[in-house]
């Protein structure tokens, strides 16, 4: 392809023009802008800021981004002054051959709000090729008998360029025998013929050189040559003739190559030489010549390599049939490739959050893909679907972007990880699938209080205990998470007897251990009710209370303490009188006597 120049006066062909619409629920926005082909890195193609209403500033600040699947990036952002310019060379006929619209989609992502805008530009044609030929020259073998206003078909030239860019028309070099008359076909292409005008003499000339010129239109127009050696041979006034003007075909993608795809038949009535057909492309392509074999002898047309129904559809070949001297026939081959699923769906993720807290309200978006099947019809139509036991769901937003958000509020406790399989399911025959996962963390957040196995405890502990001896231990559960989970324990102020009850008893805030800090008397304190609180360390922290008693268990520590008879202040014996008359069982006094302990 021949490269030009670009100047300053094809900046009149920029044109922008921007459309703002509603687009599906998430009110995605599409703007279309216009640029020319060939431009230099970083041209402006439009301003991206002013068309979704923001400042230059406000870009990166909001996380925008081109978020397009593509072969090539061909555009890329200027942050700094908000505009959306070229990222490369822009060739038109690499990207849209022939199209007479040729348009790059992409889509671009505000990744604060996961919003999505597509962009349409079309790329406007500038006259950067010359018609080419193909051929340097080309050889017409002509009878010498030929008689005046016989045609002979000419070598075509082709042009990428479209419209007034293409191939405008043909001219022929100045002689004495032959002019030029440029047919028009049923499919507006051009056909360049030479007019025999004034009867040929062999022995007089037996090669006339010409120079055919192929010339395309646009502000500078370009051409190109091919050298046309007519050669003057012994007659032969027929010239092949094909069994059909044109030979349509249908063929899957994904035939073998080698494979025979059709054979054209072109006749020749003449004898011997003049009659013995051969066949050959015209306006050979790369493409076609990489595709396809033409057997110059036998007319099969075979598969050299592989087809791609995603790559092209349709297929235009020229063939030629031409007999030992040179005279020519055309004919067409129109080859439609049917489509194959051989493309399993493509999934690309383009926002995705790893971690959520467990509170967060239904509908919280978790990640935002894209889903291309490259195969067309029902193999091209994909199917999104998760496994039904999650707590999330998928929503279809701008074109082929979903949405994974979640359903109802997530509980950390229940589970606290998710691996999410999205599968991506064509509807073609077998169907094709891809399968995406998606790791995601549920935070704790703390919403759960330390909880006590039982309502109420109950202890017991000896009188005469040791200080500082383990009485009783408790324990309370958190189901949270990291310092959520993390659980310290307290007793409730009170008093007992006028004392503090933390000068009676401990308790280790780690552990839950209750510890006595004195030695405790049956026969002055004989329970303690005691408030036991477990707080973990979340913020706020919560917390949980369960009652504890303590018994203390009496021991034989006193001995008995006679009341009556009352001994002697003096330190003398008591005395108790009893008549000389008394007899046996004769009451002399009562001994009253008590023992502090309790029991036996």
């Amino acid at each position: 392809m021949a490269a030009s120049t670009y100047c300053p006066d094809c900046s009149r062909l920029i044109g922008i023009c921007v459309l703002l619409g509603a687009l599906w629920e998430i009110r995605a926005e599409h703007i279309l802008y216009s640029v020319p082909e060939e431009l230099e890195n970083g041209s402006f193609v439009g301003n991206i800021a002013k068309d979704l209403g923001l400042e230059p500033r406000e870009l990166a600040e909001r996380g925008i981004r081109i978020v397009s699947r593509g072969r090539t990036q061909l555009f890329a952002l200027n942050l700094r002054s908000g505009s959306l310019v070229t990222a490369g060379r822009i060739d038109r006929e690499e990207l849209c051959d022939r199209s007479p619209k040729c348009v790059v989609n992409l889509e671009i992502l505000l990744e604060d709000n996961v919003k999505i805008f597509g962009v349409e530009v079309e790329i406007i044609d500038v006259n950067d090729n010359a018609p080419n030929f193909g051929a340097e020259q080309r050889e017409i073998k002509v009878a010498e008998n030929e008689t005046p206003g016989t045609r002979f078909p000419l070598p075509e030239a082709f042009d990428p360029d479209i419209g007034i860019n293409s191939l405008q028309g043909y001219q022929l070099s100045s002689n004495g025998h032959f002019s030029l008359d440029v047919q028009r076909g049923a499919d507006g292409i051009k056909y360049p013929e030479l007019v025999l005008e004034r009867a040929l003499d062999r022995e007089e000339e037996a090669v006339h050189h010409l120079v055919l010129t192929a010339f395309d239109g646009g502000d500078r127009v370009h051409s190109g040559t091919a050298k046309i050696h007519v050669t003057l041979v012994d007659t032969n006034d027929n010239a092949p003739v094909f069994t059909q003007p044109e030979y349509r075909v249908s063929v899957q993608e994904n035939v073998p190559v080698g494979s025979r795809l059709l054979t054209v038949k072109a006749t020749d009535t003449d004898e011997g030489a003049n009659g013995e057909v051969t066949y050959s492309f015209r306006k050979v392509r790369d493409k076609i010549s990489q595709l396809f074999h033409l057997n110059s002898l036998t007319g099969d047309i075979t598969i050299l390599g592989d087809l791609d129904y995603e790559d092209s559809g349709f297929y235009d070949i020229d063939v030629e049939a031409h007999d030992g001297p040179g005279l020519r026939a055309r004919s067409k081959v129109l080859v439609t490739i049917l489509d194959v699923n051989d493309n399993a769906p493509e999934v690309t993720v383009t926002s995705l959050t790893s971690s959520i807290q467990e509170t967060s309200s239904p509908g919280t978006v978790i990640a935002l893909f894209n889903v291309h099947d490259s195969d067309s019809g029902e193999n091209g139509l994909v199917t999104c679907s998760i496994p039904d036991n999650l707590p999330f769901t998928l929503e279809k937003t701008f074109g082929n972007y979903h949405r994974l958000l979640t359903h109802r509020t997530l509980d950390r406790e229940e589970v606290s990880e998710y691996n999410i399989t999205v599968t991506a399911t064509d509807h073609g025959t077998p169907p094709l699938s891809t399968e995406t996962h998606i790791s995601l963390n549920v935070a704790d957040v703390n919403d759960n209080p330390p909880a006590f196995p039982q309502a109420s405890y109950l202890a017991y502990i000896p009188e005469n205990n040791p200080r500082g001896a383990s009485i009783f231990s408790v324990t309370a559960h958190d189901p949270d998470s990291n310092e959520n989970s993390m659980v310290t324990y307290s007793l409730a102020e009170d008093k007992l007897q006028g004392a503090p009850l933390s000068s009676y008893v401990s308790i280790n805030s780690d552990t839950g251990v209750l510890y006595a800090l004195r030695s405790f008397d049956y026969e002055q304190v004989r329970d303690l009710q005691l408030l036991v609180t477990a707080s973990d360390s979340g913020d706020p922290p919560l917390s949980s209370n369960v009652s504890l008693t303590i018994f203390v268990l009496d021991q034989n520590d006193n001995a008995p303490e006679i009341l009556y008879p009352a001994l002697p202040t003096d330190g003398s014996t008591g005395v108790e009188l009893a008549p000389r008359s008394a007899e046996p069982g004769y009451l002399v006094t009562k001994v009253v006597a008590v023992d502090r302990d309790s029991g036996q």
